[in-house]
């Protein structure tokens, strides 16, 4: 296939181009744009797209796309919500995604926030820089016997599970189906409300639905520990930002570790170390000593990249010679 890579980066070209070389003859053209209403033209001829999480693939780009030719949308993530799926059957568009690439890697960065928010690991050092090496304001906790609750335990959250019992954390699961695994590692599962109300550090990682936009809005901090560390590498939008900075003026929110932000597709993979930042509430996220703040890099690791890459190009290898895909993602039914 002739394949569009939108929203390229450099590290997209390496492992994409790799696996092309390796075992794909897909003819790749890298394109450092965003696919949305403005920049679509430029997929005309193309089989397919390639495209990433701030890519805009609603129904008026994907009119533009089966206009010139594309009649597949293969994404490099796992997330498909930036996707018009009604759109894109209608038009006879396939669009296939990576269910999962390294659920190691967005585990461990979750781990890796809760241990610099505990032990403030990210104050610490700039203040060992500055020559200051006094350690009052550095106070942490130990993990062990605190009570971890995990939002959603599919692949990624299962491996927070077997993370924090490691700690010897106690385990808090929700989700909609029990995950047995889970359950054999010592997670035990709970009504939401219960979960928010005992757990010391909520941590989410279920896709973005209707349901669960803003799952963690004014009511939800309500339920739980005056203090309580929240994290979320999953989807921005699951969280009610305004609500959040409340509830860290409040104190509600004693720590917040954040590897996705609901508007993020303006800030998130762009160097704009040199612009005054437009978004106040971003801003005013990060003037709080306990917040911290990673630009969607909880995937990022050499292996979940080279796993991106084989299954990106292995599903429109696949649906190239059968037409079908083990990784297509259907429109909802209704």
């Amino acid at each position: 296939m002739k394949v569009a890579v939108f929203s390229t980066k450099p590290y997209d070209e390496q492992f994409l181009g790799q696996a092309s070389r390796d075992s794909h003859e897909h003819e790749l053209v890298f394109l450092e744009p965003r696919l949305n209403a403005t920049t679509a033209a430029l997929a005309k001829g193309f089989d397919a797209v390639c495209v990433f999480v701030n890519d805009q693939v609603d129904g008026e780009v994907l009119e533009q796309l089966a206009k010139g030719g594309t009649r597949a949308i293969a994404l490099r993530c796992a997330g498909f919500n930036n996707v018009d799926l009604k759109a894109a059957e209608r038009l006879g568009i396939s669009v296939v995604r990576v269910p999962a690439y390294s659920p190691y890697a967005v585990a461990e960065h979750t781990v890796a926030l809760i241990l610099t928010l505990n032990r403030q690991i990210h104050r610490a050092y700039h203040r060992i820089r500055d020559g200051n090496f006094a350690l009052d304001g550095l106070l942490g906790f130990d993990l062990r016997g605190r009570t971890v609750g995990v939002v959603g335990t599919g692949q990624i959250g299962l491996e927070v599970v077997r993370i924090m019992r490691g700690f010897g954390c106690r385990v808090l699961c929700y989700d909609l189906h029990a995950n047995p695994e889970a359950q054999q590692l010592g997670g035990e599962y709970v009504a939401l409300d219960d979960l928010f109300s005992q757990a010391d550090i909520v941590s989410l990682h279920c896709p973005l639905t209707p349901d669960t936009h803003h799952l963690i809005n004014a009511d939800a901090m309500a339920k739980m520990k005056p203090g309580v560390m929240l994290i979320n590498t999953s989807r921005g939008a699951m969280v009610d930002t305004a609500a959040i900075i409340e509830g860290l003026k409040s104190g509600q929110i004693g720590y917040l570790g954040l590897d996705v932000y609901e508007e993020e597709s303006d800030l998130f993979f762009e160097d704009l170390s040199n612009i005054v930042l437009k978004d106040d509430v971003f801003a005013r996220l990060l003037t709080f000593p306990n917040v911290v703040i990673t630009g969607h890099q909880a995937f990022f690791t050499r292996n979940a990249l080279e796993s991106i890459a084989r299954t990106t190009l292995g599903n429109l290898t696949e649906l190239e010679s059968t037409g079908q895909c083990a990784n297509r993602v259907n429109a909802p039914a209704g």
